[in-house]
């Protein structure tokens, strides 16, 4: 991408700009490596409890004063926590971009970990948990997890058991930042009006002085995948399905064309093959769609719909039939050429969120090295051939391959 620019200090941390001249908004943030699947056993559900905490007290501010210094000039603070990031950013008028950059190096920073605040935290997070169990759309994707990791720690839910989540004590933050916290894993990234000059006099400023925490962080690569068919009875009215297995870790070069066969096959189009095969042709999902999330070292594919009890044997046969087409079926020229043009409009369209471009900078220079100008990845669609496809279909959406977990109503 030519239009962004770099900076990496001598402490690693790696400083990414966008310059915008259209917008009077300003958005950036820290992207930290580190997720879900970086904790012990006995730390699940830490790192988002962090992500929580760093809002509740730094070493010069309570929680009330962290909530208020952008809520007072219409600005947003969030944060959010994956398998493999943690994000804290912000959004804001770019005249106030300062004050959003300097709140966001303290909370990521100097946390405190308040010993009452986190009292009070432990039940919002348990509050949390049992939102997700009372909406079966959401618990069975967190659950799908552990049917495929099984015991790997990217079969934790991100946000830990209710014991460990109760046990966690002051300690246990401080360990787990000091394990898991390296400066050349962080990233500041922005996309505002304001010049790279003007946005590095203030990471000179915030990042440039912050101690180098460097060394290696190793994550235990997932291995040894089995097949599982899980069938769970719940108090529910409509009955629940998720299928599918590993796909292509963040780096193969399979990732971008197995992206658009997700894409052909559940994307986010009213033409996707399983709308059209399972809704439009019969009528028996109000949703249906099929996900790829790309981790360091392996991925995952998911085909997710709600039915009727009594026609989830129906539907699973649909989707099974939409598989196998995929895998036996080459796409025809005219088919190619329709699924490469609607997948580089999306990414295009998606192009256009300052937000979101402000996070995959951060993201795509922590995971490749690089950001990948949307002319490359254009590049590389192009490139993609109907035989490629069947061949990632063979080898990722054959049935042996493919976990299912049924939410059944009792």
């Amino acid at each position: 991408m030519s239009d962004y620019d770099l900076h990496e200090y001598p402490n690693g941390i790696r400083l990414l700009h966008k310059q915008v001249l259209h917008t009077k908004i300003a958005h950036c943030g820290f992207l930290l490596d580190i997720g879900s699947r970086d904790e012990q056993l006995h730390q699940q559900g830490l790192a988002h409890f962090w992500e929580h905490m760093a809002f509740k007290g730094t070493e010069k501010r309570r929680s009330f004063h962290i909530l208020n210094r952008l809520e007072t000039v219409g600005g947003e603070l969030n944060a959010y926590t994956t398998k493999e990031k943690i994000c804290f950013y912000a959004s804001l008028l770019s005249t106030h971009f300062e004050r959003a950059f300097e709140l966001l190096t303290d909370l990521t920073f100097n946390s405190v970990f308040p010993e009452r605040e986190m009292e009070k935290e432990r039940t919002v997070i348990l509050e949390e948990m049992s939102m997700y169990q009372d909406a079966p759309e959401d618990a069975i994707i967190d659950e799908f997890d552990a049917v495929v990791y099984g015991t790997h720690s990217l079969g934790h839910n991100i946000l830990g058991t209710r014991q460990s989540v109760t046990d966690f004590q002051q300690a246990d933050f401080r360990q787990f930042l000091a394990e898991n916290v390296r400066t050349d894993r962080l990233a500041f990234s922005s996309v505002s009006n304001l010049s790279f000059a003007q946005v590095k006099k203030l990471a000179d400023k915030y990042l440039a002085p912050l101690p180098a925490r460097l060394g290696p962080r190793p994550r235990t690569p997932f291995t040894n995948y089995q097949r599982t068919d899980q069938l769970e009875r719940r108090p529910i009215t409509q009955a629940h399905c998720l299928i599918g297995g590993p796909a292509y870790a963040i780096r193969d070069e399979r990732r971008v064309p197995f992206f658009m066969l997700n894409n052909i096959l559940g994307g986010p189009g009213m033409n996707s093959r399983l709308n059209l095969g399972v809704r439009e042709k019969h009528g028996l999902v109000y949703s249906i769609d099929s996900t790829y999330s790309p981790y360091t070292d392996t991925g995952l594919f998911g085909i997710y719909f709600g039915t009727e009890k009594n026609q989830v044997k129906r539907t699973i046969g649909l989707v099974q039939k939409e598989l196998k087409q995929l895998r036996e079926k080459p796409l025809g020229t005219s088919q190619l050429h329709t699924a490469k043009e609607q997948l580089m409009g999306q990414l295009a369209m998606a192009e256009e969120s300052n937000g979101g471009m402000m996070q995959l900078l951060g993201k795509s220079t922590l995971d490749l090295g690089h950001v990948e100008s949307i002319n490359e990845i254009f590049a590389h669609i192009r490139r993609i051939t109907a035989p490629e496809l069947c061949e990632l279909a063979n080898d990722v959406l054959h049935e042996d391959n493919l976990s299912v977990l049924q939410y059944i109503p009792e």
